[in-house]
């Protein structure tokens, strides 16, 4: 029967898993703080591409029955009745498995705002607004490599004016997210061990 109390493993630390090891009396009678309910895990394909976010549990099921591989933790470890799971914050697949093709993400407010962090594309402060890089009064499309996150500021101040026209430049070429961003780049700043894994 799987606990979700986990105990800290000997020089645990942030970084790459280690084994799963069997449970003696020592670890038994370590501390087990109680893991908070909300905890999740990054789930891999085969061919380590992210398929989505699922449960602690879930997760530490999969690994329990060989159906996929701990890569990430956070170096405390899990016990069962018979085994210490190294906690998974990031996990693969050992089979892969065939995923219909994502419908495309429509360039949104929220979306725009998830692909790009919520920074302004022309200042790099906080971001709230979305522009048209080419104003759709000018023949700009809504379209994702025409739309940016923008602070309310710097919206006002481009209004409907072309970027050179004004002298400013974007650091940065605005394309389509290469997967869902319902959880991308906002994901991977909740959890910093998410990031190596999910495209930017």
């Amino acid at each position: 029967m799987l606990t979700e109390t986990v105990t800290l493993a000997a020089g645990s630390g942030t970084g790459r898993a280690p084994a799963a090891t069997g449970t003696g009396p020592a670890a038994s009678r370590a501390p087990a703080p109680v893991l908070s309910s909300g905890a999740r895990s990054l789930l891999l394909n085969a061919s380590m591409e992210p398929l989505c976010i699922v449960s602690l549990r879930r997760a530490v099921l999969l690994v329990m029955s060989g159906k996929a591989t701990v890569l990430e933790t956070d170096g405390r470890l899990l016990h069962s009745e018979h085994a210490s799971v190294p906690l998974p914050v990031v996990l693969c697949l050992t089979r892969y498995v065939h995923v219909p093709v994502r419908r495309p993400v429509p360039p949104t407010r929220r979306t725009v705002l998830q692909r790009d962090s919520h920074r302004c594309a022309y200042c790099g402060g906080g971001a709230d607004t979305v522009d048209h890089v080419h104003p759709r009064s000018r023949g700009g499309r809504h379209e994702w490599t025409n739309v940016v996150a923008a602070c309310v500021r710097c919206n006002h101040r481009k209004a409907d004016r072309l970027l050179h026209e004004i002298g400013w430049e974007l650091g940065f070429a605005p394309r389509a997210p290469r997967w869902s961003v319902t959880f991308g780049t906002a994901a991977a700043r909740s959890e910093p061990l998410w990031a190596a894994y999910v495209p930017a």
